[in-house]
């Protein structure tokens, strides 16, 4: 069987950011198929704008943008910022929607989030759905990876994932998404 090459997104710049960390963690408890490394980071994207469009891609949107391209799937790993989508990520999918080959389209795309409270950031999970349902990407479904009080399940300093009923659950998407990519790409 051929190994998947997956690329990770995180979308907090934060340094000491829990999903960041979760982002870190995913190539551990990665099955034994798959590869996953993280993207180029989003944070010099400049705002959209058509003008600039018009003059050319930016290249930290081009790079950004064959990064995915070249991935068999895509994890994004996200906070939510006001009850959605933080605006940088966001913003970084609105560039790549606008080129002649979005990178989204038709690409298998697996979700999760970490936050302080109680729902485990449910509602950007929802919010990025929709995006990414918009630009045809295709979103795995369930299992679902929302972690909650965030605090209790990494390492205070190191900031290592040390909760094993989320490892479990991190693992138990990952075969899910091996399977989803695999079903999507043809690659047996």
């Amino acid at each position: 069987m051929a190994d998947l090459n997956i690329v990770s997104i995180c979308g907090s710049l934060r340094k000491a950011s829990f999903n960041a960390a979760l982002q870190r963690a995913l190539p551990s408890l990665a099955p034994a198929g798959m590869k996953i490394t993280a993207a180029p980071a989003w944070a010099d994207i400049p705002i959209y704008n058509f003008d600039v469009q018009n003059a050319g891609f930016p290249q930290s949107v081009t790079t950004w943008a064959d990064a995915i391209r070249k991935a068999d799937g895509v994890i994004i790993v996200s906070p939510e910022y006001n009850w959605t989508i933080p605006g940088g990520l966001k913003n970084a999918i609105d560039w790549t929607s606008r080129m002649k080959e979005d990178p989204f389209k038709e690409k298998p795309v697996a979700i999760q989030s970490c936050a302080g409270g109680m729902l485990g950031g449910a509602r950007i999970q929802y919010h990025l759905r929709q995006c990414l349902t918009s630009v045809e990407a295709v979103v795995l479904i369930r299992p679902e990876v929302f972690v909650n009080f965030a605090a209790k399940k990494f390492a205070e300093g190191s900031l290592e994932l040390t909760d094993q009923a989320t490892k479990d659950m991190v693992k138990l998407q990952l075969e899910a998404f091996e399977k989803f990519v695999r079903k999507h790409t043809g690659k047996h």
